[in-house]
């Protein structure tokens, strides 16, 4: 069995990703915003990647876009199919990418499975169905996926797609459509690593949707806080039982060998800043929401966090932190503080 193309992974600190989404991401301070392309020229880039440099982190998970219909990057697929303006003129993601590089740090893109949640114009423009063939629908997306993967070669290490859940027509196709994404996910780049979430830990999974995957996606919505460890979740399921906890070392079953052990966890908010925890996640804590011009308090300890990275480290996998951000790129200082903190020590 091959090596993982995530096995970079296991060898670094830990990753960093953040829930940015043009004008559905709170404002730090008010102010009027003039549509998407305002939004995505007021991100200020230079403060976003200081505190990414300072959080110690060594890879960053950005979203290209997420349910809306717009993205922070342009594409031409996506003006043919569905005219200009939904993707920026401004091409942010190009930018952070090629920030991170400076810092001598691996950049990884976050994008929805398809446009089934998005606007109505965004979903005929791709053909996007809810239920029946989807054949072109699956062709027109995987081809504006690919548009962003020549662009960037070797500036993108990686994907992360989300939403490759049971009751998703990419998902229960995926033998059928696979070489569409894989192909799509790495062209410029046969090295890029890819994972594609089926909700993973949040509904207590833990082999890969798809054979050819790289690293679990390791979607998680809460640790046990004494341990640090991932508790395995039920999966959108109101549940009095108690949860089970996550070590990979001993969990069977394991993935293969080709797709290293990952998780995903949010640490101060849930996935983005302002949103209450669900009833359906079975939160073992109250939410606590934040002050005015403030990103939500870290969840859990230094400690905590180093026993969670630990324990992937420890077979090989790796452990991606998200973590709350204003529409004007700032992260919350008192998760930056932590993490750097955790970096010293991992």
């Amino acid at each position: 069995m091959r090596k993982s193309r995530a096995a970079w992974m296991g060898q670094s600190t830990f990753g960093l990703m953040v829930h940015w989404l043009s004008e559905r991401t709170p404002q730090q301070f008010k102010h009027t915003v003039k549509g998407h392309d305002d939004v995505v020229n007021r991100f200020d880039l230079d403060g976003f990647l200081d505190g990414f440099r300072r959080s110690g982190a060594d890879w960053l998970v950005f979203t290209l876009g997420q349910n809306t219909g717009y993205y922070a990057s342009p594409n031409s697929i996506l003006d043919a199919l569905a005219g200009p303006g939904y993707a920026s003129q401004r091409d942010l993601i190009l930018e952070i990418a090629q920030g991170v590089k400076k810092l001598g740090r691996r950049f990884i893109a976050y994008v929805p499975a398809g446009v089934g949640h998005t606007p109505e114009a965004t979903r005929q423009a791709f053909d996007w169905k809810k239920r029946g063939p989807m054949d072109k629908g699956q062709r027109r997306y995987t081809e504006f996926i690919a548009e962003y993967s020549q662009r960037f070669g070797p500036l993108l290490d990686g994907w992360w797609f989300d939403g490759f859940y049971h009751n998703h027509p990419a998902h229960t196709k995926l033998p059928l459509y696979s070489k569409l994404w894989l192909d799509a996910a790495r062209a410029g780049n046969p090295k890029r690593a890819v994972a594609f979430n089926d909700a993973s830990f949040a509904a207590s999974l833990t082999l890969p949707p798809m054979p050819d995957q790289d690293y679990l996606a390791g979607e998680t919505w809460f640790l046990d806080r004494a341990t640090g460890k991932v508790l395995l979740q039920p999966g959108w399921k109101v549940s009095k039982k108690p949860l089970r906890l996550l070590t990979p070392a001993t969990h069977t079953p394991k993935p293969p060998s080709n797709c290293i052990w990952h998780a995903l966890v949010p640490i101060d908010c849930m996935w983005e800043t302002g949103i209450d925890f669900n009833p359906c996640q079975n939160p073992p804590f109250a939410w606590v929401p934040p002050k005015p011009h403030q990103i939500e308090t870290p969840l859990y300890t230094v400690d905590a966090m180093e026993n969670l990275v630990r324990d992937f480290k420890s077979v090989g996998g790796g452990v991606t932190f998200n973590i709350g951000i204003f529409q004007e790129g700032v992260l919350g200082p008192a998760t930056i503080d932590r993490l750097a903190e955790l970096a010293k020590r991992v």
